[in-house]
């Protein structure tokens, strides 16, 4: 049983996700406040946080890097908040996910379905040398991309960017992480070049790049390689 950790102090709220998972065959615990939270993921190590960033004895960012002292399990931010640095702090701090309230639960539950089949799937380590979709095959030992039998021209930037995404299978990497990376840290700021850069990656990869399969973007927050 996948067993999920709801950190939340709306009751209503909390009812209803407990009603819902359950009815789905998910385990629940639920913690009104942080403190709460960090005892019961130590004591019950859930599979899954959904995690509200207003609580009332911390700020959810705070509970996220506790958590991440220790654990990588997924973290799904659940808030009211929609400012984007409130959202790129979240996930900077080490959040996988943002869903901004109100929410349907379909969507939730979607998410939530997503987080444990990435988990659940091989991660890439150290010792990984390729990675393959249906469209094309990256060679990260000989940093080479090779889509209908031919190699892929990548420029050096293209290719860092890439590497990141790849390495981080489903996972959202913030624009501020991206550009830190590639550009350092005095180009934090801008967007732009993730914009040009990702616009040509698509052409070079994806089939429909108005259509993305591969490199989503998460508007206002990041990129994600789904693989």
């Amino acid at each position: 049983m996948t067993r999920v950790l709801v950190v939340e102090d709306d009751a209503q709220l909390v009812r209803a996700l407990l009603i819902n998972l359950q009815a789905r065959r998910y385990g629940v615990d639920a913690a009104p406040d942080g403190a709460t939270a960090l005892r019961l993921a130590a004591a019950r190590q859930p599979d899954v946080v959904l995690l509200d960033l207003g609580l009332p004895d911390m700020d959810g960012t705070d509970v996220i890097k506790a958590l991440r002292g220790w654990t990588r399990v997924p973290i799904l931010v659940l808030s009211a908040r929609q400012a984007s640095d409130e959202k790129v702090s979240a996930l900077d701090a080490g959040a996988d996910d943002y869903i901004t309230k109100p929410f349907s639960m379909d969507e939730l539950l979607a998410r939530l379905r997503a987080a444990v089949r990435r988990t659940e799937a091989a991660p890439l380590t150290p010792e990984t040398t390729s990675v393959k979709t249906d469209d094309f095959v990256i060679d990260l030992f000989a940093k080479r991309v090779h889509r209908d039998g031919r190699d892929v021209r990548l420029t050096p930037t293209e290719w860092h960017l890439l590497e990141i995404l790849v390495t981080n299978p489903g996972r959202l990497i913030t624009q501020k992480h991206l550009l830190q990376e590639v550009w350092g840290v005095s180009q934090s700021n801008k967007t732009n070049y993730l914009r040009v850069y990702m616009a040509q990656l698509r052409r070079k990869l994806e089939t429909d790049p108005s259509h993305p399969r591969y490199l989503i973007t998460e508007p206002g927050m990041g990129y994600r390689f789904e693989g």
